[in-house]
């Protein structure tokens, strides 16, 4: 059975839960205390962090990595394009949004260390990526059109997480916020929900 080293308020943990919920199988989820981690945490990665999917002898980490290969090994539904060329475009999508928001994500996520300013230019630098896509979310349902995929579940930790890092979007970012109440009402999404990450939102 797989099991995944989940941090409760983490979001890139969340991605994975969200991933393992879509595709209902059987799994087990250790919640991680992230400021009182155990010792295997550090042996199973050497980042330290979490999330971290172990199965028999494969250890992962890193979310992308361990959504794909969740991904591959039960089909489905399916997350990733069939296509080659589909599916190297879908990789670069998750690859720019690790560098052009969720970058701004560590800052938020670790307040304590960093500095008003640097919060402050994180805020305004996810409010204006996103507000960048709502063009693209007018006439598509998902990222990718009228499927779920992974791009949605990349996103979906970073949406639900506005409010409670104090981002507010523009009225003409609108289609970015319907785009986001789809996702959150999908009964997977709403089922590895965390009681700490259901209080982030009102």
């Amino acid at each position: 059975m797989m099991v995944l080293y989940s941090g409760t308020t983490c979001p890139f943990s969340q991605r994975c839960r969200f991933v393992l919920f879509e595709k209902g199988m059987d799994f087990e989820i250790r919640d991680i205390d992230l400021y009182n981690k155990p010792e295997d945490i550090n042996v199973m990665n050497p980042y330290g962090q979490v999330p971290i999917l172990v199965e028999r002898d494969l250890i992962l980490y890193e979310s992308n990595i361990i959504n794909e290969y969740i991904d591959e090994r039960f089909p489905h539904p399916q997350l990733m394009p069939a296509d080659p060329v589909m599916r190297a475009r879908t990789r670069l999508f998750l690859y720019n949004f690790e560098k052009e928001l969720f970058t701004h994500v560590c800052v938020l996520e670790n307040r304590s260390t960093s500095d008003e300013k640097q919060v402050e230019t994180a805020r305004n630098a996810i409010r204006d990526r996103l507000s960048q896509l709502a063009p693209m979310l007018i006439k598509n349902k998902f990222m990718l059109g009228e499927e779920f995929s992974m791009l949605d579940v990349a996103m979906a930790p970073l949406l639900w997480r506005l409010e409670h890092y104090g981002i507010e979007l523009p009225k003409s970012a609108a289609p970015v916020q319907k785009y986001a109440e789809r996702i959150f009402s999908r009964p997977a999404y709403i089922e590895a929900l965390t009681p700490s990450e259901k209080v982030m939102r009102r």
